[in-house]
């Protein structure tokens, strides 16, 4: 599709939508601008994004539905809640129910968690096979982490005390950190999410058994190979997927992690080089699109708008701006506008109109 086809069918739209052009505009942009938009758009693609494209979170299929997933045996001693779903295949043996309660469905030897198994084994495959991005001394205890991939010389990980995950504002931060053997959290230790990490997103990929200490706090989805050892009084916000052995669980809260959330709000100001200007004179328009304090800058498309005619399409570059130049206005009045289409967890949002006057 052209850019003037493009902007027959977004006129064709704007009039039956004359109360809100602007928002008419980003709702049908958003269907047509993949093949419309130019192609400087991808080239300019912030470094941010970039990052984010490098480290996909790894997908869990229908193993995200757990809360807790094994293959032998589940065991269970005292009060433990989970809130999720609980599945074991191909093994029979769940035990510990009551007193421990599931807020969600058990799945024993059934279809569903055979099928989830084998999404799991994926996952681990997927995890086990990216590509690292830093190696890092075995203890995270202390530490603060940023988005990547990481291991350790020796191939295990121990948090003892605090280990800070910062997202740096991104809401689709990713983090995961493989281990071709154990991971063992020390008794009161903690994962700390900071500046927009989710727990969704964090993935601990376990070649072997991992041990989490009593009274500790582990965010993450837990991968392990072989088995999943929750000591007394620990909580899990993520998962507890165990491929190939158990889990063993006592008075611990395990909740099952979603990255369930609503765009983070944007807002799009727009200014202009000339106002008031002569007939066919050079005049930039510059958008500047930005969300909440300690949020990554956004990213994606802005389309300009005259009236509600498109006149451009432009790309956001890694401040946040999008900027577009014109030697076509007539004398008259101008009403121009432009329209952040959302993306990457970013909702879409418009600039007040600016009155650009021609004479």
């Amino acid at each position: 599709m052209t850019i003037t086809s493009l902007r027959g069918t977004l006129r064709r739209f704007a009039a039956r939508s004359r109360p809100a052009p602007a928002l008419a505009v980003i709702c049908a942009t958003a269907v047509l601008i993949g093949m419309a938009a130019p192609p400087s758009a991808s080239a300019a693609t912030p470094p941010s994004a970039s990052t984010r494209a490098a480290t996909p979170p790894v997908s869990l299929g229908t193993a995200a539905d757990f809360a807790v997933l094994a293959a032998s045996t589940i065991t269970n001693t005292g009060p433990t809640t989970i809130k999720g779903d609980l599945g074991l295949s191909p093994g029979t043996s769940v035990t510990g129910f009551p007193p421990g309660q599931v807020n969600g469905t058990q799945h024993v030897a059934d279809a569903v968690a055979l099928q989830a198994k084998n999404d799991l084994s994926a996952a681990y495959n997927d995890a086990a096979g990216r590509a690292t991005t830093a190696t890092v001394p075995v203890e995270l205890g202390g530490t603060t982490k940023t988005p990547g991939v990481y291991d350790s010389p020796a191939g295990t990980f121990g948090i003892t005390g605090t280990l800070t995950l910062d997202a740096q504002g991104d809401p689709n931060a990713v983090f995961i950190f493989k281990m071709a053997t154990t991971l063992t959290t020390a008794s009161a230790s903690s994962v700390n999410l900071v500046n927009g990490a989710r727990a969704c997103n964090v993935f601990w990929q376990v070649g072997s058994s991992a041990t989490l200490g009593t009274s500790s706090t582990l965010r993450g989805n837990v991968l392990a190979l072989a088995s999943i050892t929750v000591t007394t009084g620990a909580t899990v916000d993520g998962r507890t997927l165990a491929r190939d052995a158990a889990v063993t669980l006592d008075t611990d809260t395990i909740t099952r992690a979603t990255c369930d959330q609503a765009p983070v709000t944007t807002t799009t100001r727009l200014t202009s080089s000339a106002d008031p200007t002569q007939p066919y004179q050079p005049v930039t328009f510059t958008a500047t699109v930005a969300a909440g304090p300690a949020t990554a800058v956004p990213q994606g498309l802005v389309v300009f708008m005259d009236r509600s005619q498109l006149i451009a399409v432009a790309p956001l570059d890694s401040t946040g701006h999008a900027v577009f130049t014109t030697s076509t206005l007539a004398v008259g009045l101008h009403l121009i506008q432009a329209a952040y289409l959302g993306a990457g967890g970013f909702a879409a949002s418009a600039s007040p109109t600016v009155y650009e006057l021609v004479r």
